[in-house]
């Protein structure tokens, strides 16, 4: 089987992003970039996917139960590029997630994923923080 941690760390050096922390066991990395909005995003080898996820924000109590808001964030995700807008298995965080497949991952592809969050919380931003002061 292809090094597939080792092409995926190359493509990240290759765009730029600080590598906070590398865990070569579970095959992942916590990079970020700050000047585009990335802050402590997971790049999780899991193969066959590479999964891409970003903490956006918790949410309020009782935010999570208003259908509006849960219906605004999937209105949302029709906008984006790539991934997606998401709540965590608590319920109680919004995430940004997206999957790719690791046997023909390319740098245009991966950077590609990770301009899409950036466009997304550029173009978003506002409603995301909406929603997470409502109370």
């Amino acid at each position: 089987m292809e090094d597939y941690k080792f092409k995926v760390k190359q493509f990240l050096l290759e765009m730029g992003l600080t590598i906070e922390t590398e865990d070569p066991e579970e095959e992942l990395f916590v990079v970020s970039d700050p000047e585009n909005g990335i802050q402590h995003l997971v790049i999780d080898c899991e193969y066959p996917v590479l999964i891409i996820e970003q903490l956006i924000a918790k949410l309020p109590e009782g935010v999570q139960d208003n259908p509006e808001t849960l219906k605004s964030f999937l209105q949302m995700n029709r906008k984006l590029v790539h991934g997606a807008f998401s709540l965590d298995d608590s319920g109680e965080h919004i995430i940004f997630r997206d999957t790719l497949q690791l046997a023909n991952l390319d740098l245009n592809e991966l950077e590609g994923s990770i301009n899409a969050l950036s466009l997304g919380l550029a173009e978003h931003g506002e409603h995301i923080i909406a929603a997470v002061e409502a109370r």
